[in-house]
């Protein structure tokens, strides 16, 4: 039995209500709201997210391979499922691939590690889905997106959803595009897209699937159809002889936004959290073409369950009020930056020392057990040299100390933030802030730290950890 043995999501905090976009332009689309990527989030950071919520206390260096499926990935020539390794601290044996450039590509990586566990090359891979997509400004799209992502680990034991088949079509159509040069979507006739790029693969994908297994609709508990907007989600819904309210998955439409490769998968995180042993689901998804997956629940789904999933992370939300705060962290507009000198980074430095620093290790005393981060030769506690281990610290803590510095002239938000953190396992910490509002910050705050991007010293993504409020 192959399939999915755990999962997990993630929403980002900050959402902005679609009644913002009327505000500011006159128009709106749909309603509810779309989940916002924070200034210094993207596809890589939430990629990171998401896998810390479905693998909890499992063991990551237990992966053969690490599948990254994301549309907005920062680099056009330059792996990200590497980082995400790295930041996981895998050991470098794991195989790792980045799938893009297709709003199917995270049911592709889904498709590829099934075959990579059946063959038996990666016993166990963990395929995480991310996107953090723009709509033009004005546009339908702008508010229609949403950014998030999902993780889910496969492999062949203590298999939780079976993947009992699958079946896939490809159509090539220039329905929805975004060539290297644009930073944002574009696309043809809305009617015609929706039939031809949406309806026409998903159901010939659907009809293909339940044609080899022999099942009809009212065999699956619960149908997963991800689309570009709800009326299209129904049109099709119906057309495939599902029920719209007993059957058909809720497309998150208006609390979290279509999140491109990430749209799927989440909705399937969230048909799992309420999931029970003997359903069944079917999964489909489109871009060029369409996958549709037939999925048995076994009893194992009990045993299974994420840190916060998406129904915990829908509920821990701030609200964005802002339009202009919204372009300025997507840098639609240009702002001025900081009046201090600019960051700068070396690639050498960071190659030399990512043993400890991407995976966040400090280093632990062998005689008197201090911790101490950066990993110090000499511990200044006891004076002993080179006696050390290399130990993950905790991620989470409380405020010692902090700073708001308003005197920086930031890019993003109006202060930069800076804490000092006692480390519940030890050891003080010293980050940027994250997620935090003016004068919110305080002596004995719990905080987490959190994989964000910092800044783009030498021309390059620069990415480390910085400290949260607790969500």
């Amino acid at each position: 039995m192959i399939g999915i043995t755990a999962y997990g999501a993630y929403i980002p905090r900050y959402r902005i209500g679609r009644e913002v976009f009327r505000q500011a332009w006159g128009m709106q689309y749909s309603p509810g709201e779309r989940a916002v990527a924070y200034y210094d989030e993207d596809s890589v950071t939430m990629a990171h997210a998401a896998a810390v919520d479905c693998l909890g206390n499992a063991n990551a260096g237990g992966m053969e391979a690490l599948f990254l499926a994301s549309t907005t990935l920062p680099y056009k020539e330059k792996q990200m499922a590497s980082l995400l390794a790295a930041a996981m601290d895998l050991p470098a044996t794991v195989r790792t691939a980045d799938f893009t450039d297709s709003l199917r590509a995270g049911t592709l990586a889904m498709s590829s590690a099934l075959d990579a566990v059946k063959s038996g090359s990666a016993p166990r891979v963990l395929v995480v889905s991310a996107d953090c997509r723009m709509g033009i400004p004005t546009s339908a799209r702008e508010q229609i997106f949403g950014d998030g992502a999902a993780a889910f680990r496969f492999g062949h034991e203590d298999v939780a959803v079976e993947i009992e088949a699958s079946h896939s079509v490809n159509t090539e159509i220039t329905d929805v595009w975004r060539r290297n040069r644009d930073p944002f979507p574009s696309g043809w006739e809305d009617r015609w897209a929706i039939l031809y790029g949406y309806l026409a693969p998903l159901q010939e994908a659907i009809k293909g699937l339940l044609e080899k297994t022999g099942r009809t609709p009212k065999d699956f508990s619960r149908v997963i159809l991800p689309a570009p907007d709800y009326r299209s989600h129904q049109e099709l819904v119906r057309s495939l002889g599902f029920d719209p309210k007993a059957q058909a998955q809720d497309p998150l439409l208006n609390t979290i936004g279509a999140t491109g490769a990430a749209h799927a998968p989440m909705m399937l995180a969230a048909a799992l959290e309420s999931a029970k042993a003997g359903e069944r689901i079917l999964l489909a998804n489109y871009g060029n073409g369409a996958d549709a997956f037939a999925l048995r629940i076994t009893e194992n789904i009990r045993k299974i369950k994420p840190f916060r999933g998406i129904a915990a992370h829908l509920k821990s939300k701030r609200p964005l009020g802002s339009y202009e705060r919204f372009l300025r962290w997507r840098e639609v507009v240009e702002v001025e930056g900081s009046r201090r000198q600019q960051p700068f980074s070396s690639p050498t430095v960071l190659y030399r020392e990512s043993g400890w620093l991407l995976p966040l290790k400090g280093s632990k005393c062998r005689r008197c057990g201090l911790m101490d981060f950066p990993p110090q030769r000499v511990c200044y506690q006891c004076g002993s040299k080179d006696a050390f281990d290399l130990i993950p610290l905790a991620k989470t803590g409380k405020v010692f100390t902090y700073t708001e510095d308003y005197l920086t002239g930031a890019a993003f938000e109006e202060f930069a933030g800076t804490v000092v953190l006692d480390l519940d396992g030890g050891g003080r910490f010293r980050a940027l802030t994250s997620e935090t509002e003016a004068g919110e910050t305080h002596i004995d705050m719990p905080m987490e730290l959190v994989f964000r991007k910092i800044h783009e010293g030498a021309g390059y993504n620069n990415y480390f950890w910085k400290a949260r409020p607790t969500r």
